[in-house]
């Protein structure tokens, strides 16, 4: 009746960093998957070659194989033709199997690490990454455009994605050395779509293992699929108990890692980006670049310079990352949220594969997970990093950025010394705990509001926990008092 009135409702629809994630039965709901998946067959049908069909994978979210099939019916009405996943599927399986059949791109019915009521919608780029901002502006603009049916219904064909993405991951580490190595890991899937794959993986090859949380529950219970704290402080006490040399998590669709090394202590994503950089670079010698986002550790920085690498530093979001490695000679490319991606397997992050990858780090280097950061906090300075989410109302969001855009002068004591705003508000701190110690971390908060979600991000890196904690408190009650 609504319609009668001249109303159009307005779809929620939006893609984001990583594609569109909603509420399910709220704002993800039937209706809008099918919005979105039009939008995405638009782009399909007007910029790709569409004879070449397109991939859908799922995870192990409430109804995800449902709205895989749903997805895969409007390509096919649309007559671009589908290989839909016929079980649970990593992120990086799916933009494995994108680019190794030379499909004209690929779809995800995933919301990654988000909490359970959540779930999205990916969009996967030909080349077997993430859509590069360009083609998520034009998926964008055909939102509200009907989408024709086609003369003749495409074919949807179910396939299995998974044995030649673990066949690649499997040729591209060592893992006769980390068998041989004698190191033993927990293995923490989170209840997510690589519940299996690692320690497959590891078994196989003879590697001790022992998984956790590969159950399938889509409630994720008593956790988000993310593995930073206190989502696996179960995984710090595991790995002591199984008197493991390492924990390895990877989030709910698996793109992502996480760690925890042998005395139960938290490996931070920088750590670990930090850590497989290096080993790149000092092992492999491998050529190209680095890529970091915004809000990520400037470790990396310090690893390029030593190693002669150019460093380019971007948005925050893999998109940009996979855009820098389609255009440039890029190494490898992450973000702050164990997002790693090295370009010589796919433009995309891939938790399954890096996990792989600091296991054979740890064989070849001789060094447990401990070691090995002490090792780069030695060398290349003590970086210490924290971050905080707050849950505020847009109004409150969007008064701390314009206050803090307006003239932060100090905050915590720490005086400003330098704005940056490539992407949020960027403060360089004094820190007087910095003068003298050689290879002292630079202190540093970022202030990043959500486009898509009533969420303020936080971040801090210095040269300690303390200085950290104390920065982040201050801005919190910045954030809070306006």
């Amino acid at each position: 009746m609504s319609e009668s009135y001249g109303y159009k409702p307005v779809s929620p629809v939006k893609f984001g960093t990583d594609g569109w994630r909603g509420i399910i039965a709220d704002d993800f709901t039937y209706d809008n998957v099918r919005t979105a998946v039009n939008a995405i067959a638009h782009y399909v049908l007007q910029h790709e070659d569409p004879s070449k069909g397109v991939c859908i994978g799922y995870d192990t979210r409430f109804g995800s194989p449902q709205f895989a099939r749903l997805a895969a019916e409007v390509m096919a009405a649309a007559g671009i033709p589908v290989q839909l996943a016929d079980r649970i599927t990593p992120t990086p399986a799916l933009s494995y199997a994108v680019r190794h059949c030379g499909a004209a791109g690929g779809i995800m019915i995933t919301s990654s690490h988000n909490p359970a009521q959540w779930n999205g919608v990916k969009y996967k780029g030909s080349y077997g990454g993430s859509g590069s901002p360009g083609i998520i502006r034009e998926i964008e603009q055909y939102l509200d455009q009907p989408l024709p049916r086609a003369g003749k219904r495409a074919e949807i064909t179910e396939t299995d994605f998974l044995p030649e993405y673990i066949a690649a991951v499997e040729a591209f580490a060592d893992l006769p050395l980390i068998a041989k190595s004698g190191y033993r890991f927990l293995i923490d899937s989170m209840y997510g779509a690589g519940a299996g794959v690692l320690k497959g993986i590891f078994e196989r090859a003879g590697v001790p293992c022992v998984e956790m949380r590969a159950e399938h529950n889509p409630l994720f219970p008593g956790i988000n699929p993310e593995p930073i704290l206190p989502h696996i402080a179960l995984t710090q006490r595991r790995v002591v108990e199984e008197t493991c040399d390492a924990g390895l998590s990877t989030d709910g669709d698996a793109d992502r890692i996480g760690a925890v090394d042998e005395h139960g202590n938290v490996v931070d994503a920088h750590k670990i980006y930090s850590i497989l950089l290096w080993w790149l670079l000092e092992y492999k010698g491998w050529p190209g670049g680095v890529t970091r986002a915004f809000n990520t550790t400037k470790m990396l920085d310090r690893i390029a310079a030593k190693y002669g690498r150019k460093l380019h530093e971007h948005g925050i979001g893999f998109k940009y990352v996979c855009d820098l490695m389609l255009a440039e000679d890029i190494l490898i490319g992450g973000e702050e949220s164990g997002g790693v991606g090295i370009k010589r397997h796919l433009p995309e992050r891939d938790g399954i594969l890096n996990a792989l990858l600091i296991a054979n780090v740890m064989a070849e280097a001789g060094k447990t997970l401990g070691e090995l950061v002490a090792m780069l906090q030695s060398e290349f300075g003590e970086h210490q990093y924290g971050r905080i989410d707050m849950h505020i109302d847009d109004r409150l969001k969007q008064s701390a950025i314009q206050r803090a855009n307006s003239g932060l002068t100090e905050i915590a004591g720490y005086q400003v010394l330098r704005k940056e705003d490539l992407d949020g508000i960027k403060f360089y701190l004094e820190n007087s705990e910095a003068k003298g110690v050689v290879n002292a971390a630079e202190t540093w908060l970022l202030l990043r509001a959500s486009g898509t979600e009533p969420l303020l991000r936080v971040y801090c890196e210095s040269t300690s926990q303390a200085a950290v904690q104390r920065i982040l408190k201050a801005a919190e009650h910045f954030v809070l008092e306006g």
